[in-house]
């Protein structure tokens, strides 16, 4: 395998293609086998499909099981390329979201988009904006050479803080945009797919560590998981294109154009938080996991937030999910900018 390639699956560098497999299985499966979105639409509790919820697990607890919170203990050591994320993650990328969504959704767009959709799709990009990358982020960062072990503590503390912002700033710019969300039903997705999944995952990697220790770990149990998150947004994707074929079939133009206000917000996003290390002279191999981390977004939570707001027909969904599909070809983009730019950092 060629060096540029270690490091990612191959399901994760083809997942694009996968996405787009997967959208037309759902697609066809909605319009000429509509018995089965309609049988899968009946286990639901609280708007929640249970199907979905259990694919979303799948998704999300090998990720949380990657965390390593013990890192966070020497956060104090090099504190300012969190400070970078931090601000970046939080203080500035659900806002130019909500900005750049808002413009081209209402008005580059308005000729090709409802306001009824232009909202739904502002609201897809909104909770996509809000949700920072997690565990994906290591596949970036390793293919830039950044720091393992400071890129561990990026994403522990960008979990942190999962718990305590993604709620409020999601429920302000939702409210801001006109769209009405109950906090008891964002609050109670918060819990099924962050907090749930990130107990747990603590304590499984806790157990395991304790009983095997941390290179079985590392080496041979966490590997077993490897594509278990791919499979399951996959296997979710066909669930939820099988709910939107109709919406699709309507406007396929639809989903470019949801492409490219994601797509600018990435670039745009990522060079805030590359830059702003080139000023404060941090180390590349700590400024370009910055802006990976918060260029990339946690779009398995916020495919299954954005499900349990508004069910998994909804075109608020659609926007989430194109999210995934520019993810990996946008990212890696992201890579070959970044590795061919190192010279602009410190030794």
């Amino acid at each position: 395998m060629q060096e540029k390639n270690k490091g990612i699956s191959f399901f994760e560098r083809y997942l694009t293609v996968w996405v787009i497999m997967c959208m037309v299985a759902g697609i066809i499966i909605g319009r000429f086998l509509p018995a089965v979105p309609a049988f899968l639409g009946r286990f639901e509790y609280a708007q929640v499909s249970i199907p979905i919820a259990f694919l979303i697990w799948l998704m999300i607890y090998p990720m949380m099981m990657k965390v390593d919170f013990a890192s966070i203990k020497d956060v104090g050591k090099n504190p300012h390329g969190l400070y970078v994320t931090w601000v970046v993650n939080w203080l500035i990328k659900p806002f130019t979201m909500f900005l750049i969504a808002w413009f081209f959704f209402y008005f580059v767009f308005e000729s090709f988009i409802s306001p009824e959709l232009a909202k739904d799709y502002l609201a897809g990009a909104i909770i996509l904006g809000a949700a920072p990358c997690t565990a994906m982020v290591f596949v970036w960062s390793h293919l830039t050479k950044g720091n393992p072990a400071y890129t561990v503590v990026q994403v522990a503390t960008n979990d942190l803080i999962i718990l305590i912002a993604f709620t409020p700033i999601v429920a302000l710019l939702l409210g801001i945009g006109g769209i009405t969300i109950p906090w008891a039903t964002l609050l109670l997705s918060v819990v099924l797919f962050v907090v749930i999944p990130l107990a747990g995952g603590m304590i499984t990697r806790a157990s395991v560590i304790k009983h095997k220790g941390i290179d079985y770990f590392n080496n041979r149990f966490i590997t077993k998981f490897n594509n278990i998150t791919i499979i399951g947004l996959l296997l979710t994707l066909v669930i939820i294109f099988s709910f939107q074929g109709e919406v699709i079939l309507s406007n396929p133009l639809h989903i470019l154009l949801i492409a490219v206000p994601l797509t600018i917000q990435t670039f745009l996003i990522f060079f805030i938080a590359y830059l702003f290390g080139k000023k404060i002279k941090l180390r590349h191999n700590v400024a370009a996991p910055a802006g990976m981390i918060g260029a990339s977004n946690f779009f398995e939570l916020a495919v299954a937030v954005a499900i349990s707001l508004f069910g998994a027909s909804s075109p608020v969904v659609l926007a989430t999910v194109v999210g995934v599909l520019v993810e990996v070809p946008v990212m890696l983009t992201l890579v070959k900018i970044a590795n061919k730019t190192k010279k602009w950092f410190p030794a």
